[in-house]
């Protein structure tokens, strides 16, 4: 891999060469944040990243990232942005989610799982060696038979805690569906043989028709799944399927945007408090928001900053406030770019943006 500085001009080369050529979209800004590692380069078509933490070393920590294509994968990089790891010739994985802790005969095991769209199924690999733990994959949307019903897009991760176990949910979208239950919710379990298995439990999500759904975001310790209803706004529901309460608790972030409203991030600073940030794509920003709502509101999300950053039309992005240590020591901001590549912020960044916003 060249090194950091110079794979920062690269991409930064790139970005502003191909936002200035595409119709509509902004250039990336003069005061743009600069991502402080540039990853290597997948061979299709980045889209969505997920944080995996080490256990005992959070500087050991990974990014998992899909390639957006057939025939392309899922790819393992290091905090410095070098690939480690890679599974290819899926059938256009499109997001990943991670999970901690899954039973597999007696032992725990933590987990990417991630839509491979063309295939109308969930994959799911073991980390950090990324073995396939599913028998080829768990069918997603069986009986839709609508186009683009069964194409799952979007997925996030939910884990609900009790005094004694733990219960992995998958909250997946798709390229179309119907409103009401565009979203299906699948309970994720090993079975005695050993293989990943997925039960649907839920099906909810209003949904606009306007565009698609695909950044799905879940804020486990509150409880709350957000999703980007494209060009429309970011819908809020509670993402526990035994409450059996599917309404809408909050709608925001209509006028927030340029055109797409794409993925979701969160960062938390505290129990209840926080951001949510989510990708302003066409305007190559990010929209901030608290976690924590406004006014004594918790489900009130008003437009805290848009901060721009030299990723270019960023479609996936995570966030993680845990100490990598290095150039991480307040954790990161990772957003897919154009370019075949993710960007890896220090939050530091991020944050001094977000304060200057705030006036202090």
């Amino acid at each position: 891999m060249m090194n950091t500085k110079l794979a920062i001009f690269a991409a930064l080369a790139y970005a502003s060469s191909l936002a200035s050529c595409s119709s509509g979209l902004a250039p990336v800004a003069k005061d743009a944040v600069v991502p402080t590692i540039v990853t290597e380069q997948t061979e299709f078509d980045t889209d969505d990243p997920a944080i995996w933490i080490h256990p005992t070393d959070p500087s050991k920590s990974l990014i998992v990232g899909t390639d957006k294509e057939v025939g392309g994968g899922l790819y393992v990089y290091d905090l410095n942005g070098k690939i480690v790891n890679k599974v290819t010739g899926l059938e256009r994985p499109n997001n990943v989610d991670i999970a901690y802790g899954l039973e597999v005969n007696g032992k725990k095991v933590d987990i990417a799982i991630a839509t491979e769209r063309k295939a109308h199924k969930i994959r799911v690999f073991s980390l950090p060696d990324l073995t396939p733990m599913d028998n080829g994959g768990i069918p997603i949307f069986e009986g839709e038979t609508g186009e683009g019903e069964r194409e799952g897009m979007g997925i996030s991760i939910y884990t609900k805690k009790d005094s004694i176990n733990s219960t992995i949910y998958a909250i997946v979208g798709r390229k179309t569906g119907p409103s009401g239950s565009y979203l299906w919710q699948y309970k994720i379990h090993a079975g005695a043989d050993g293989v990943v298995k997925g039960e649907v439990v839920r099906k909810f999500g209003t949904y606009s028709g306007k565009k698609e759904i695909e950044a799905i975001a879940v804020d486990n310790e509150l409880g709350y799944v957000y999703y980007s209803d494209e060009t429309v706004g970011v819908r809020k529901y509670h993402a526990d399927p035994d409450r059996k309460d599917d309404q809408e608790i909050a709608f925001f972030a209509q006028n927030d945007v340029k055109s797409d409203h794409e993925g979701i991030a969160i960062y938390k600073t505290g129990d209840s408090t926080g951001y949510i940030l989510l990708s302003n794509q066409q305007n190559n920003s990010f929209v901030v928001y608290h976690r924590e709502g406004a006014n004594g509101n918790r489900n009130l999300h008003e437009k805290l900053a848009d901060i721009p950053v030299s990723a270019v039309e960023c479609d996936g992005a995570e966030a993680t406030s845990i100490n990598l240590g290095g150039k991480f020591p307040k954790g990161m901001l990772v957003a897919m770019s154009n370019g075949k590549v993710f960007h890896y912020y220090d939050w530091n960044l991020i944050q001094e943006r977000i304060d200057r916003a705030e006036g202090r």
